[in-house]
């Protein structure tokens, strides 16, 4: 039987990602009220790391332990991956060893790669054009919040990086709009928007945040842009979200960033610990959402 995985959003139909976002919420509760809950008793998640991360690791690590599993956390340098051997050899080896397997990576190539040869399901903790786990986290906080997020209006505003990417794929989806405010040179690739209208691209980022009910940044140059970073800095600060830019949106609106977040560059000290600001709610979702995923992809609910 193959195993379902969870590389990009569009893995996993509308339904189940809504469920999964339903759960996530529920677990949360259910963490928040002390009740111990451990349907993963014996079973173990292997984390292949080949980019650092804090929130990744803590909530996958965490989550499994909280679900009475385990975690096997594996850099470059403690794999067979970080001296040649091919992912294809290692997929088949560690599936046989563990229930899951979240990959934190470049490549969205080394993901699918690892899924097409893996008998348990994989799951994307990161790659240079996808952030998943971080996208069903932003939405179950933002429902929490706000209700449902069909027939709303989204603003990011920043590079079109991993997290715009996912966003359009959430989008398409979810059904709601997207606007992406950036530098024309920075845009997603006509490919990455579609043909399907529900992203626009504005150069302008009052006209992009205006009437939005959502404003949702990231760092102006995500790892391994290092030496581009003056020049990023340049061309974004007109796109800082502050509070004269949220003053355009919904007086309703909220603002999310995945962090880390270099603050009085990509947004404003103010606006990241403002009123607003839901950025530490979403983050704490990681933990949540993730849980739910971890129980979906490896036990099953027999709905799909």
């Amino acid at each position: 039987m193959t195993p379902n995985h969870l590389r990009t959003l569009d893995d996993l139909p509308e339904p189940t990602l809504r469920r999964l976002l339903k759960r996530g919420s529920e677990l949360r509760r259910l963490q928040h009220q002390g009740v111990a809950h451990e349907p993963l008793r014996g079973r173990v998640l292997g984390m292949i790391f080949e980019k650092s991360s804090t929130r990744t690791r803590v909530s996958f690590e965490a989550g499994m332990a909280q679900l009475g599993g385990s975690a096997i956390f594996l850099s470059p340098n403690d794999s067979q991956l970080g001296r040649g051997e091919p992912i294809e050899d290692t997929a088949r080896v560690l599936s046989r060893m563990v229930d899951a397997v979240m990959i934190r990576t470049f490549a969205q190539d080394n993901v699918e790669r690892f899924a097409a040869y893996s008998a348990v399901p994989v799951i994307n903790g990161l790659t240079d054009s996808a952030h998943p786990c971080q996208l069903l986290a932003d939405l179950q906080t933002f429902i929490e919040h706000r209700g449902d997020i069909r027939g709303k209006t989204v603003t990011w505003v920043g590079d079109a990086n991993n997290m715009c990417l996912s966003y359009i794929k959430a989008a398409r989806l979810f059904g709601f709009e997207l606007r992406i405010a950036c530098p024309a040179n920075y845009a997603p690739s006509t490919q990455d928007l579609g043909a399907d209208d529900v992203a626009s691209v504005h150069t302008d980022p009052a006209q992009a945040v205006a009437g939005s009910h959502l404003v949702v940044t990231d760092v102006w140059a995500s790892m391994g842009m290092e030496a581009e970073a003056d020049e990023r800095l340049e061309a974004f600060r007109p796109y800082q979200v502050n509070a004269e830019l949220m003053a355009h949106a919904d007086p309703q609106a909220v603002f999310m960033h995945c962090l880390p977040a270099h603050r009085d560059e990509e947004v404003t000290a103010e606006v990241l610990e403002g009123e607003q600001s839901l950025v530490w709610d979403e983050a704490e979702n990681r933990l949540h959402v993730q849980k739910a995923l971890l129980e979906y992809l490896i036990l099953g609910d027999g709905s799909d």
